[in-house]
């Protein structure tokens, strides 16, 4: 099953109830999932593979990906970057 954005748009009472139909129809399947939300990412992902310019910057669970200074500065921005 791929899913592209498919929270994108969606009011906040819409989410979780989208959430919960994913959970549901996973079952049993693969699903791809591009999500920019990433509460529903930590809800919804196993695996989590993360690109910058159309390259793998990094892969791995999700509590791990989040933390990753790769991650933080790719999409954060460096704290250090205007010093």
């Amino acid at each position: 099953l791929l899913l592209d954005e498919p929270t994108a748009g969606m009011g906040v009472e819409d989410v979780g109830r989208t959430v919960d139909l994913i959970k549901k129809v996973r079952a049993g399947r693969t699903v791809v999932l591009v999500e920019h939300n990433m509460s529903v990412v930590s809800s919804l992902a196993d695996r989590v593979t993360v690109l910058q310019h159309g390259q793998v910057l990094v892969e791995g669970p999700y509590a791990e990906i989040r933390h990753d200074p790769r991650v933080v500065t790719a999409y954060l921005g460096d704290s250090d970057a205007a010093h």
